[in-house]
């Protein structure tokens, strides 16, 4: 995963150990209820380990909810799993996505690191 390293990078951070583990909707949501108090599907949540500039984390996936964000987004499934691999690496640098200036410029990230995926291919 060449692309996510490179994106770490561009941010002057380092790679470290970065898990990604993909579940269901409903495992998902426990984690949710859990751990964040919320009641509601998501389709990534992040428990960062970051030291300094070493950026390691768990990147929980519901594949479920990837499938729905396809369809409703008119994408293939390929390409919105990655844009939410990203996201989640995203949140592991220290960005957030809580107000709409911070989605919106999530959004570019996601574009940009995506970018570097397609020009890897």
């Amino acid at each position: 995963m060449a692309w996510i390293s490179e994106c770490i990078s561009q941010h002057r951070r380092i790679p470290g150990n970065i898990s990604f583990i993909f579940t269901s909707n409903a495992h998902l949501l426990r984690m949710n209820k859990k751990y964040l108090n919320h009641n509601y599907f998501t389709d990534v949540i992040t428990f960062n380990y970051t030291e300094g500039k070493l950026i390691s984390g768990d990147i929980f996936i519901s594949i479920d909810q990837v499938r729905e964000n396809a369809v409703t987004y008119g994408v293939m499934e390929d390409d919105e799993l990655r844009r939410v691999m990203i996201h989640g690496v995203l949140h592991l640098l220290g960005f957030n996505d809580d107000l709409k200036e911070e989605q919106d410029a999530m959004r570019e990230m996601e574009n940009e690191a995506l970018n570097l995926w397609l020009k890897g291919e």
